[in-house]
């Protein structure tokens, strides 16, 4: 089957909503807040609305754990934070209190006192005394001094997630995932309790936090009876309606798992739930659910609270299930070392979907690809699902497009890397990620005996960088044009083009001067590109060059970058198969860590004179059922434009813990 999709095309078919909808609704500190549409909603059967509203609901009830997960006393500030801007009756409109409402408006953003993508702590710009005087005026006196320590001092919950190769990671990271151990303690109870030669092995460590009682080293399950026990009540419960208006057997089953599992707290069960879940590739709503992402542990074990729900795209799908019926082909023509190729590469499903609800370690800050479930072991045996999140990319697009100065134009050397831009750069990266998530997340082995987490800390940038690399390897492949994913042979150049761009350059916006490079996703990036940089230098494959005082960095070789793409990824796989920890760590912490101090420093003032945020985020749309006569008849999509209001309303209705 072979599908012709092209930008043009692409931006034709989202004209109309475009014009008739504002995306860009509030923006602070280092951050806009964007809406985006459902797409197809209206088209769904009643039982399918009902089915989404379910889910959503549940989605929304395990904000509070993504809070309380990030550090222990995000709660308490954030009702505290919710008191003041509803109850407190002083002046509104000083410069103090404007600074207080922005202070809240990011820490909503990043549940919490850590950035969401550096992981830095940030402050108010406020005065400490006059918020004690806020926290006073409220009744909230009794809580002033922790509070003001927790908020203000440097030196209490620096980091979320610490990422330093000197000292105790475990005891440097403010993530409430471990209390009163050692990374030694942790990994020697871990490696205590695991079995190496069970082949099917869970995910030790995913759903608990790791403790010490009376001098032993412990774990208390996040479950229903345990920690987050009232939050996980509720989400069961919707997650029980929405089992009754399910649209087929299999949602049935994969929902009354996921119950068991939440119940329970048994890993077992987790992974039953994730190999019933991958079977539904019929229906048109999907979710997730759990403790999911292990990105904020600074082991790579716990997996972070997310929701999200969603509808298939039924047009848009039909290019990723053209990837999905030659995966076998892309797998056994990948350049890495033939062991390390799946034999036979099975369940590859992939869509394109258009988000309903975001929640938890989702929301506001949101992936536009995801691909799970994570186990290898279930990728390998029952295969898995992967999406490209059309509707969000779209509002990202959309929502740049509404502003005054344009990254692309700043930052690309010439006209002609912008025209090709223009023409292919939205669609061309769309197709990496439908490659990244939908293959290449997917794809090679574990040697037989190596651990899933043989990378440790490092885990999360190289596999982010291994189905980077897959994706980049195989934009350029004829074969794409031949499927008809690709309009022709020159649109990967775009992709290249903006990858290269931002890995060396663009996005160290993001990144505060003289601060190390930490996100796993800005570590993929920055590796591969400064990798390829390196190795390419002889022949010139991509040139630094200057112009009026500005850097740029030019691709002068595409045919000879895609042969460096496929290089490094045979190695990261090598790495990743043979569990070579010395190797994976060799590679992040030459490549992808360290910023040259006087290119971050240009970029960054750069970025500023545009007058541009860095980060995006956004705000749900409301699902309202709809009633005539005591029944329900409808549920409605509702778009407010209200984050602040979304934030306080959700605290009110979802705030149980």
């Amino acid at each position: 089957m072979a599908i012709i999709l092209s930008a043009a095309a692409l931006a034709a078919a989202c004209g109309q909503d475009k014009a008739a909808f504002k995306y860009t609704v509030d923006q602070f500190a280092d951050v806009k807040i964007i809406r985006y549409t459902v797409p197809g909603w209206d088209e769904l059967s009643l039982q399918q609305k009902e089915y989404a509203y379910h889910l959503s609901e549940a989605a929304k009830w395990g904000r509070d754990i993504l809070w309380d997960q990030n550090c222990a006393g995000n709660l308490q500030l954030r009702h505290a934070v919710e008191s003041i801007l509803e109850n407190y009756a002083g002046d509104r409109k000083c410069s103090e209190f404007e600074a207080f409402t922005e202070y809240a408006k990011r820490i909503f953003f990043c549940n919490g006192i850590h950035h969401h993508y550096a992981e830095d702590k940030f402050f108010p710009t406020c005065s400490r005394e006059y918020f004690a005087k806020l926290l006073d005026a409220v009744g909230l006196s009794a809580e002033t001094e922790f509070l003001l320590s927790y908020v203000y001092d440097p030196e209490v919950c620096p980091q979320r997630r610490c990422t330093s190769s000197d000292g105790d990671i475990v005891l440097a990271s403010s993530v409430n995932f471990y209390d009163g151990v050692t990374r030694d303690e942790v990994e020697a109870y871990y490696a205590s309790i695991a079995k190496p030669k069970d082949p099917r092995p869970v995910s030790y460590g995913l759903n608990t936090k790791v403790v010490k009682e009376n001098g032993v080293v412990t774990e208390k399950p996040w479950k229903a009876g345990g920690i987050y026990g009232p939050a996980i009540e509720k989400i069961c419960a919707e997650l029980e309606l929405a089992a009754k208006v399910a649209e087929n057997d299999i949602q049935k089953r994969a929902l009354g798992l996921l119950v068991e599992y939440y119940r329970s707290g048994d890993l077992r069960k987790w992974d039953e739930f994730n190999i019933e879940w991958v079977k539904d590739t019929i229906g048109t709503v999907d979710f997730v659910n759990g403790f999911v992402e292990d990105y904020n542990d600074p082991l790579g074990r716990k997996g972070s609270w997310e929701g999200h729900v969603n509808i298939k795209d039924a047009k848009a799908s039909e290019r990723s299930a053209v990837l999905s019926a030659n995966a076998q082909w892309f797998e056994d023509n990948s350049p890495v070392d033939p062991r390390f190729r799946k034999p036979k590469v099975k369940g590859v499903s992939a869509k394109v979907i258009n988000a309903v609800c975001l929640a938890g370690d989702s929301y506001p800050a949101t992936p536009i690809g995801i691909n799970l479930p994570n186990a290898d072991w279930i990728r390998r045996d029952y295969g898995s699902k992967s999406v490209t999140i059309s509707n969000i990319s779209k509002a990202y697009d959309f929502s740049a497009e509404e502003a005054p100065a344009s990254v692309l134009t700043e930052f690309a050397w010439d006209e002609t890397e912008i025209a090709r831009a223009k023409k292919y750069g939205s669609y061309a990266s769309e197709i990496h990620t439908d490659l990244h998530e939908c293959l290449g997340h997917g794809s090679g082995q574990l040697l037989k005996g190596v651990s899933s987490t043989a990378m440790g800390e490092y885990s999360s940038a190289l596999e982010e960088s291994r189905a980077d690399l897959f994706g980049l390897y195989y934009a350029a492949d004829p074969k794409l044009v031949e499927l008809g994913i690709m309009p022709d042979s020159e649109a990967y150049k775009a992709e290249y083009d903006a990858f290269i761009r931002n890995g060396l350059m663009v996005q160290f916006n993001r990144v505060e001067l003289g601060r190390p490079n930490t996100e796993a996703h800005m570590q993929d990036r920055k590796l591969i590109s400064e990798w390829c940089l390196e190795q390419g230098a002889v022949d010139g494959v991509i040139v630094k060059k200057q112009r009026d005082g500005k850097t740029f960095f030019v691709i002068q070789d595409y045919e000879a970058l895609r042969v460096l793409f496929g290089k490094l990824l045979a190695e990261i796989q090598r790495i990743k198969s043979e569990g070579d920890y010395a190797a994976g760590k060799a590679l992040v912490e030459k490549y992808a860590v360290q910023i040259d101090p006087e290119l971050h420093r240009e970029v960054k003032e750069r970025y500023a004179a545009l007058n541009l945020k860095p980060y995006g985020g956004f705000i749900n749309p409301e699902i309202v059922p709809v009633e005539k006569g005591g029944v329900i008849v409808d549920y409605e999509v509702r778009y407010t434009d209200d984050y602040l209001g979304q934030m306080l309303d959700y605290g009110k209705r979802y705030g149980i813990l």
